[in-house]
């Protein structure tokens, strides 16, 4: 049939435009049937034959509904080329469509040079089939592994059909027995019903028979009667008898003995048929005696048996009462205990809110006294003062010019030369006052300072302050003053001085200036007073927590915790003979801080709130003598265990994160995300897993963990994010190029998120250098840094329970939409106000003030005109830029904000709407360019609609009142404000 259409000596290129297009235009109904656009239009470019914008118009035209549309305008497009148009589709063709290029051509496909009308280049031609073969190997290649898929998916799919069939089977073998079941139970229950009616006759027949049996029995007493009268009938007439023929024999006449012989025959006739009926009777009466006899004996079985039953109820109705009675009595006595126990817990509260009531009044109590100790000390410090002015007058009083001149090697021990004696010895600490029962507050923990600490503060030789000290103890005290509540939390040891005014000149302290030790120690009896302890060292607990010191040295291996920064990180096992096991560490401890010394440096990093993982680093980097604080809490401790146990939670961990970045899918149940997804983290350090999280989505609308796999955690997550950056920083322009559609598509695979101000990142631990932590107020402290790229935000979930705002943007496009919005039901537009100079200025101190209006005068869009429109149940459209989303948050208001993403083709669109809002497409494009990037900065999430996803405003406006119906059912995720 193709070698119909042309010739077979004639070529291509010898071959008119008319001719070519006859040829391709009786070929078009198989070409637009078989000819994907999207395939040919790289060469068509290529040739130059179609433009960016034939491109557009091909690929996202609305009117073109299907793919034989687009190849059939893609066809009159090229029309207008001309031949070389014709020239360009049927060389495309020939290198995409070699079978449909033989059935349009009737030739045989190659791709020879020759072949070629020359339109591309030879060398962007032989380019352009590399690429060509390289992309169909490639999706050869995919085409293999997607099927490879498949085929794995198709064995998995099989596999459970026939674990499914298998339930199947099971199941149609359980339903028989259940209907065997039912149907034995049927029979059973029609069995049960048939004993019973059969009971129900046998009941019936036995009333019958008694019924019978009294019939017969009155029968047979009746018919007794009757024999029985019979019988006295016969005897009185045998009587009768008897006395006519002894009468008769007497008395009787000859004439009447006829007479009387023949009523003595009637007589013995009737006699005689009276015997002849009364054998029968009896007989028949027998019968029926015997009769009723059996069914009497049968009666009276039955009767026996109903009795046994009737005597075995009776029997268990007595141990029902019986027990009824015993349960009656076990809840009486129930009864009692409980009351009982009401009492004693009643009596337990009284006494539990008598030792509440004791105990407050003993804090109360220790607080004044602290108060108290606290004035005493600072009392006590001020005469220390003046007592030691006053000693220097004495002494210069009663010293000798003669003896200063003798002993001038003696004028060492003034006070003034103490202080430059103590320089002189670098391994003694000036004597200054220390924390009275905390040793976590110690600066430093090296044996310097136990020597020093052996020798100064602990020593009983007398060695008074300097006037250095002194007045560093005026400072200190100055400063405490001002805090009076930090004084009962930095108590100072107790010292009392001992002391004789009567041999202050007669002994003298004397050192000696050539070795730096002390010659001679000073007794208590010598001047000038030194100071002892009252009281020996001991560990203070500062609202329930105690802070010990020790070794800690490998602290991992001395102690397992268990925990997270929901329930606490808490001492769960102790190595015994351990460093901590010999202070006193016990499990069910929740450790608050460590403080530790590192390079010189005295650092202190809170656990109260950090992570396993971060726990666990931290805990870590421990080496030497460390302080660490632990909160007692056994019943967290036990339920964070039970809860363990029960699998409720496999760690102490949950907080939800913001993804900066998109992750694919791995091996080992790697969960795969995109960026500004929501994942809830449950574990930091999961069991087989090294540097990963275990997380799973979050429902959008609810609190429900969704799919749950594990992601990189935070550092090895961040290491993923520099490397992105640099593969999307050292991209060529050619691959650009390329791959700019996919670009578009995929330009959120990276949220960059940088923290704008001086403060610790709250997915990591803090570490502080307690040497400067008490100047981090001032301004010479340098400016710390930290990590900028955070692949990971901490989010914390929000239920706006109204109506929330919505933004528009760019806020061009916002501007051309908000009074249409606004006028539908359900929404308002929000409206400035005028303002008073007074009230715009408290307002503008308050941050109340969103944003000023364009028309000026004080006109200004206010926090209460939103929150009066909400209060309405109806959502406030707001006319502004993204600055008021910020001061939204702050007042506890959520926005939600939309942007509307442009192309040319999109903003043509819309170029009457911004014609009359004196705006121009291309100042829509440049709005829409500059908010873009100021999204990803926003603390909170934003809906982004497609260039292509709308036609015209109607449908723009459709598709916004379903987008914010779908985002008022979210949940709010808010991060916290870096900037």
């Amino acid at each position: 049939m193709a070698n119909d259409c042309v010739p077979e000596g004639q070529d291509l290129k010898e071959m008119g435009e008319e001719e070519l297009w006859e040829l391709i235009n009786d070929n078009r109904h198989r070409i637009s049937l078989g000819v994907r656009p999207c395939i040919l239009i790289p060469y068509l470019r290529q040739a130059r034959v179609l433009t960016e914008m034939d491109e557009d118009e091909i690929i996202s035209c609305h009117n073109l509904t299907n793919r034989c549309m687009r190849t059939s305008y893609m066809l009159d497009l090229l029309r207008t080329q001309g031949r070389n148009g014709a020239v360009a589709l049927l060389e495309s063709l020939m290198i995409h469509y070699p079978t449909l290029y033989t059935q349009v051509t009737g030739r045989k496909p190659s791709t020879e040079p020759s072949r070629f009308s020359g339109l591309i280049k030879y060398s962007e031609l032989t380019e352009y089939l590399v690429n060509a073969v390289t992309g169909m190997q490639k999706e050869l290649q995919e085409a293999r592994c997607e099927a490879g898929r498949m085929t794995a998916r198709c064995t998995s799919l099989e596999s459970e059909i026939r674990q499914i069939m298998e339930q199947e089977e099971k199941s149609r073998c359980h339903q028989s027995e259940n209907e065997r079941m039912r149907r034995h139970l049927c029979s059973l229950q029609r069995e049960v019903t048939k004993l019973k009616d059969e009971k129900c006759d046998l009941y019936v027949c036995y009333t019958a028979a008694i019924e019978e049996k009294s019939a017969v029995n009155t029968r047979l007493h009746d018919l007794n009667l009757q024999v029985y009268q019979l019988q006295t009938e016969l005897q009185k007439a045998q009587e009768e008898n008897e006395f006519q023929k002894r009468h008769s024999l007497r008395c009787a006449s000859p004439p009447e003995t006829p007479q009387l012989q023949e009523e003595v025959r009637s007589l013995r006739c009737q006699l005689v048929k009276a015997e002849k009926l009364n054998p029968a009777c009896q007989d028949i009466l027998a019968q029926d005696l015997a009769e009723a006899t059996g069914i009497q004996v049968e009666l009276a079985e039955q009767l026996r048996c109903y009795r046994g039953e009737n005597e075995q109820l009776l029997r268990e109705k007595k141990e029902l009462v019986d027990q009824k009675e015993c349960l009656s009595l076990q809840v009486q006595q129930l009864t009692l205990d409980c009351n009982m126990h009401q009492q004693k817990s009643t009596m337990i509260q009284n006494q539990m809110r008598e030792l509440q009531a004791e105990r407050d009044q003993a804090y109360l109590s220790r607080d004044e006294a602290q108060t108290m100790i606290a004035r005493i000390l600072a009392e006590k410090d001020t005469l220390r003062c003046q007592l030691v002015e006053l000693q220097e007058k004495v002494l210069q009083a009663k010293c000798s010019p003669r003896e200063e001149q003798q002993s001038s090697h003696e004028s060492e021990v003034s006070w003034e030369s103490l202080g430059s004696s103590c320089e002189e010895f670098p391994n003694r600490r000036r004597l200054c006052r220390m924390d009275a029962v905390n040793p976590a507050s110690w600066s430093s923990c090296n044996s310097e300072y136990e020597d020093a600490l052996a020798s100064s503060i602990r020593s009983r030789n007398a060695e008074p302050p300097s006037p250095e000290s002194l007045r560093r103890r005026e400072e200190v005290l100055h400063a405490d003053g001002s805090l009076e509540t930090a004084e009962t939390d930095c108590l100072l040891d107790d010292f009392v001085f001992l002391f004789s005014v009567g041999s202050e000149v007669k002994q003298t302290p004397r050192f000696s200036s050539s070795n730096g030790t002390r010659a001679d120690g000073l007794s208590r009896t010598s001047a000038p007073p030194f100071l002892m302890r009252s009281r020996p060292k001991a560990i203070r607990v500062n609202g329930r927590v105690r802070t010990i010191s020790f070794q800690g040295e490998a602290l991992l291996s001395q102690l397992v915790m268990v925990g997270g920064n929901k329930t606490g990180v808490f001492v769960h096992q102790v190595t015994e003979g351990s460093a901590a096991h010999t202070v006193g560490i016990s499990p069910g401890a929740q450790i608050v801080e460590v403080k530790y010394e590192q390079n010189q440096k005295a650092l202190r990093m809170v656990l109260e709130d950090s992570t396993f993982e971060e726990a666990m680093w931290a805990l870590g980097q421990v080496t030497g003598f460390c302080h660490l604080s632990l909160r007692p809490k056994q019943d967290d401790y036990e339920t964070l265990l039970q809860q363990l146990r029960n699998n409720e939670m496999s760690s102490g961990d949950s907080f939800y994160v913001r993804v900066n970045m998109s992750l694919l899918a791995g091996p080992g149940g790697t969960l795969a995300v995109s960026c500004n997804d929501i994942l809830h983290v449950t574990n930091t350090r999961p069991a087989g897993t090294e540097d990963s999280w275990h997380a799973s989505q979050v429902h959008p609308c609810q609190l429900l963990d969704l799919q749950s796999g594990t992601v990189p955690n935070y550092y090895r997550a961040q290491r993923l994010l520099i490397q992105a950056i640099e593969d999307m920083s050292f991209q060529t322009k050619k691959s650009q190029k390329a791959g700019r559609v996919v670009a578009q598509s995929q330009q959120k695979a990276v949220r960059v998120v940088s923290t704008g101000r001086q403060g610790r990142n709250p997915l990591w631990v803090s570490v502080e250098d307690e040497k400067t932590k008490n100047t981090e107020s001032g301004d010479t402290l340098a400016p710390r840094s930290c990590v900028t790229l955070m692949p990971y935000s901490l989010v914390t979930p929000h239920y706006p329970p109204i109506c929330r705002p919505i933004l528009l943007l760019p806020t061009v496009l916002g501007r051309v939409l908000d009074n249409k919005l606004g006028g539908w039901q359900g929404f308002q537009l929000c409206e400035p106000e005028a303002l008073s100079p007074s009230d715009h200025a408290a307002l503008l101190q308050r941050s109340e003030i969103l944003e000023e209006s364009e028309q000026g005068g004080n006109c200004c869009y206010t926090l209460q005109s939103v929150e009066k429109i909400m209060k309405k149940g109806i959502h406030c459209v707001l006319p502004l830029g993204l600055d008021c989303v910020r001061r939204l948050h702050r007042a506890k208001i959520f926005p939600i904000i939309i942007f509307i993403r442009q192309s040319a083709r999109s903003a043509r669109k819309l170029r009457s709407k911004l014609q009359r809002h004196g705006q121009s497409e291309e100042q829509l494009l440049a709005c829409s360019r500059s908010e873009e990037p100021l999204l990803d900065k926003l603390p909170c999430l934003y809906h982004s609609m497609a260039p292509d996803s709308w036609c015209d405003q109607t449908s723009l406006l459709t598709s916004l009142r379903t987008i914010i119906w779908e985002e008022q059912k979210k949940i709010v995720w808010v991060e916290p404000d870096l900037w």
